[in-house]
């Protein structure tokens, strides 16, 4: 008996509990839903358009402005010009190969001068010829030991031609070091080439400083006074005592 009247004071609470629990609605929360019934106009784009807009202003192809660097500043400048003066249209496509090419053309000349610093008078063999050696007489691999060089720096000394005697000098330092087998000759070689050859590090510091001495005062064009002759040929002298104490 208590046990039915506790079902009974459960179902009775529950189903209070479910009726609060539901929300009331009022014809006040009802949605209005609001209907336009204004005229509808229709606008049609007029048949010339495209050529309302044709003008430079509304020429999206280039960019303008912060987009463009100097380069293309340029280019675009130099080829408007172009056609206002002499009315060639140049196509996009040709500008910006142009573009490219002058973007090569900086970057292999940045290369050069990085190489030029790091490497020094390296990098001149690098991109372009050895430098040879130019004197007014014929000198080959064949014949160089034949030469009288000492004949040369004689009558070049009797006319004060004292950067002309440094050249040959030099060349006579080349014939005694080859006959002494010391270097191979060759017409084509460059200072730094036998440089390399010498095994002697006294000589090879001797040889370091003729040459620099020979660099300097003929492809620099130093003209040469009695006394900066005969300073110079102190360097040379060394140079070829070394090579005598050498056997």
């Amino acid at each position: 008996m208590v046990l039915v009247s506790n079902k009974i004071i459960y179902i009775t609470f529950s189903s209070l509990l479910l009726l609060l629990s539901t929300p009331c609605w009022s014809q006040k929360d009802s949605l209005e839903v609001a209907i336009d019934s204004s005229k509808i106009s229709i606008v049609d784009f007029s048949e010339d358009l495209s050529k309302k807009y044709t003008g430079e202003e509304f020429d999206y192809d280039t960019a303008e402005g912060e987009t463009q660097n100097f380069l293309v500043r340029i280019l675009d400048w130099f080829f408007e010009g172009l056609q206002s003066i002499f009315g060639v249209e140049v196509s996009p496509e040709l500008t910006k190969l142009v573009e490219n090419l002058i973007y090569i053309l900086l970057i292999g000349f940045a290369i050069y001068l990085i190489i030029r610093v790091l490497a020094g008078k390296e990098a001149v063999s690098f991109f372009g010829k050895k430098n040879t050696i130019v004197a007014p007489i014929n000198i080959t691999e064949e014949h160089i030991e034949k030469i009288n060089l000492d004949e040369l720096i004689k009558n070049a000394l009797k006319e004060n031609n004292y950067r002309l005697a440094i050249r040959y000098m030099y060349l006579k330092t080349l014939q005694d070091l080859s006959i002494k087998k010391v270097i191979d000759y060759h017409f084509e070689k460059t200072n730094t080439d036998y440089y390399r050859e010498i095994a002697d590090v006294t000589l090879k510091q001797n040889f370091s400083r003729v040459s620099y001495l020979y660099d300097y005062i003929w492809y620099g064009k130093f003209e040469l006074d009695e006394s900066g002759y005969q300073s110079a040929k102190k360097s040379f002298d060394q140079l070829h005592t070394k090579m005598n104490s050498i056997g």
